[in-house]
């Protein structure tokens, strides 16, 4: 969608569709003015309860000429003393939905003006480009006729310093694109979506922005030793891989910060195979894969002063002749020797192997996200990602950024005693405990491969996919991760 400023009066300006930003507890100035031009239906239609101006509501009305706008979409703010960033995205996220239903491609938007904050202009290009995605590939028919966003406007006033305007709106649109990347990658199927096709994706994310790239194929994956992320993808046609990308953004020798991201392209469970019912959305199990590969394309648009690494461990988890089975024991690349007791707790032991081998750049900071566990979901459900870690400064900022820009963490507790689940009797480790404290459990496995690192897990098994639309994150893959790690190292 094109995105442009213009300065001029929003009761004056020709539009297919004008959005404004209405308070369910007072009147803005802009409100006032089209309700007087519209002969006070505006007011006519809140004291018949038609529209209250509650968050998340919306009524798109004719003007029937009396406004130089065709149609004015009126978008609830909820009340004005309450009015915050997140409120906005939502507000402008949800106007798409009711356009959508109209039909409505090209639009001016004057909802940044209810709330004359620095960040309003971005929580509202934020809210309708992620609000307006849609992800449609595979379906065949009525192309012709299928509906695209093509223009939004967004209307200002004189005062405003316009190439500032524009360098916000562009820094968004890169951090949105960030998103749709990992939304794209996350709705994918999985025969399409495989570890050559993820390592292809890095390949060409590295070309466009001259960063450092390096696919670790199985051969060199065996020289390495990395037997625990071999042996979750040797049931399965397609070779496991490492994939490693390197950007730098301030001083060569500086430290980094390194993202791994688990790349599952498609989980059965393996021989303790899954239930069929609802295993088809085992294809997003690499959405923490996707997440890492989109805030590192996003990083190196904006151009962040940070050295970043990311690392995503990519592998299909399927039953064969070949698959490795309950019972087995492997020797990961730490040297940690870990009892296979569950062979759908796949995604912590080829993490763990990447968390050790990420140790080599000595990180400032080492962030891994993942679709780790079903007990997360169960925990948390679908609000908040599990948030654990071994430093509390790093949680905390973290978990503030999270806060800023819309994608909250819960912490949990990470305490040794959690750890005696994971004992084994023959081995150093099992892969998995009981069903008490699940994820926190998996995150206490995670811990014991990144040495004394600056470390924080994020478990987004219950936040990656959503089975029914919000306000700017449409039905399917949400892209968490990549808006949440680019508020963190923007401010650091």
């Amino acid at each position: 969608m094109k995105i442009e400023t213009r300065i001029a009066d929003p009761l004056k300006y020709p539009t297919p569709a004008l959005i404004i930003g209405c308070f369910e507890d007072s009147e803005n100035e802009l409100f006032i003015n089209c309700d007087a031009m519209l002969g006070g239906y505006l007011r006519r239609i809140i004291a018949g309860k038609e529209f209250c101006g509650k968050v998340n509501s919306s009524r798109l009305i004719d003007t029937l000429g009396k406004l130089q706008a065709e149609r004015l979409l009126l978008v609830g703010l909820g009340k004005k003393s309450e009015l915050n960033v997140e409120q906005l995205r939502q507000a402008a996220g949800g106007s798409m939905q009711a356009l959508k239903v109209a039909r409505i491609s090209s639009f001016a938007s004057a909802l940044h003006l209810s709330w004359m904050a620095k960040t309003a202009l971005e929580a509202v290009c934020e809210g309708t480009l992620l609000g307006s995605y849609a992800f449609e590939q595979y379906k065949t028919k009525d192309r012709a006729e299928r509906f695209n966003f093509e223009e939004m406007t967004l209307l200002q006033p004189k005062e405003t310093d316009g190439k500032a305007d524009i360098a916000r709106i562009e820094r968004t649109k890169t951090i949105c694109e960030g998103v749709r990347l990992a939304r794209d990658l996350v709705s994918q199927p999985g025969n399409v979506v495989t570890t050559g096709y993820l390592a292809d994706t890095a390949m060409e994310i590295a070309a466009r922005h001259s960063l450092g790239c390096r696919i670790y194929e199985q051969s060199e994956l065996e020289k390495l030793g990395m037997n625990a992320l071999l042996a979750v993808g040797k049931g399965a046609a397609e070779p496991p891989r490492l994939i490693v990308l390197e950007y730098n953004g301030c001083d060569t020798k500086g430290r980094p910060v390194v993202l791994v991201g688990k790349g599952i392209t498609f989980d059965s469970g393996g021989i303790s195979i899954k239930p069929g019912a609802g295993m088809e959305e085992m294809k997003t199990d690499m959405a923490g894969g996707a997440a890492v590969l989109g805030a590192m394309a996003a990083v190196a648009g904006l151009k962040l002063p940070v050295n970043l690494v990311a690392i995503v461990p990519t592998a299909e988890n399927m039953p064969d002749g070949k698959a490795y089975r309950p019972g087995d024991v492997l020797t990961s690349l730490s040297g940690t020797t870990i009892e296979i007791t569950n062979t759908d707790a796949e995604g912590r032991l080829i993490l763990c192997d990447a968390l050790h081998f990420a140790q080599k750049y000595k990180p400032t900071a080492l962030i891994d996200l993942a679709t780790l566990t079903g007990a997360c979901v169960v925990a948390l459900g679908h609000e908040a990602s599990g948030l654990m870690g071994n430093d509390q400064r790093l949680v905390d900022a973290l978990k503030a950024a999270g806060e800023r820009c819309g994608e909250r963490l819960w912490q949990l507790p990470l305490w040794d005693e959690y750890g005696e689940a994971m004992k084994s009797d023959i081995a150093d480790l099992k892969n998995a405990g009981s069903r008490d404290g699940g994820s926190i459990t998996a995150g206490w496995f995670l811990k014991q491969f990144v040495g004394k690192n600056r470390w924080a897990h994020l478990d987004i098994a219950g936040t990656a996919w959503s089975d029914k639309h919000r306000p700017y994150s449409p039905k399917g893959a949400t892209g968490v991760g990549v808006r949440l790690l680019i508020e963190y190292l923007s401010v650091i």
